[in-house]
């Protein structure tokens, strides 16, 4: 989809694009985020560009009425009802938790300690650094 078609269907339909959805950059903005790509200097803009939020880009894709907005706006849709159960899933189980230990108090502390240990996120794994190196071994005649 062509730029200005994106830009064409953001203006017909502004109302729907509130500060938090949509902003426009500012100049010293979009002189920054240039500075930081590698594009070349051939051509131009002559308006400001925009960007959208999250939220905006859920918008966005539902304004729009390509082949390829509609099964974004799908996407996107899908994404958010399983963020969604995901999220009370994992609060319904520390509700239950802390329920469950006040009403048992001491006796399963080192249980109840271990589950809350599981509902943490997984560390990062670092990457080992090789110490050293072997030396080639040289024919012995």
């Amino acid at each position: 989809m062509e730029t200005r078609i994106l830009n064409q269907a953001v203006k017909r339909n502004s109302d729907r694009f509130p500060d938090d959805f949509m902003f426009q950059l500012t100049e010293e903005e979009y002189i920054n985020l240039r500075s930081q790509s590698v594009i070349s200097n051939y051509g131009g803009r002559r308006y400001l560009p925009y960007v959208f939020t999250e939220q905006g880009v859920a918008m966005l894709s539902s304004v729009l009425t390509s082949d390829i907005a509609i099964k974004t706006n799908i996407i996107i849709m899908r994404a958010f009802v399983l963020i969604r159960r995901l999220g009370m899933t994992t609060i319904d189980s520390k509700r239950k938790i802390n329920s469950i230990e006040r009403k048992y108090d001491h006796q399963f502390k080192i249980v109840f300690d271990a589950i809350r240990q599981l509902l943490l996120p997984p560390p990062e794994k670092k990457k080992k650094i090789k110490m050293g190196f072997s030396k080639p071994e040289r024919n012995k005649e």
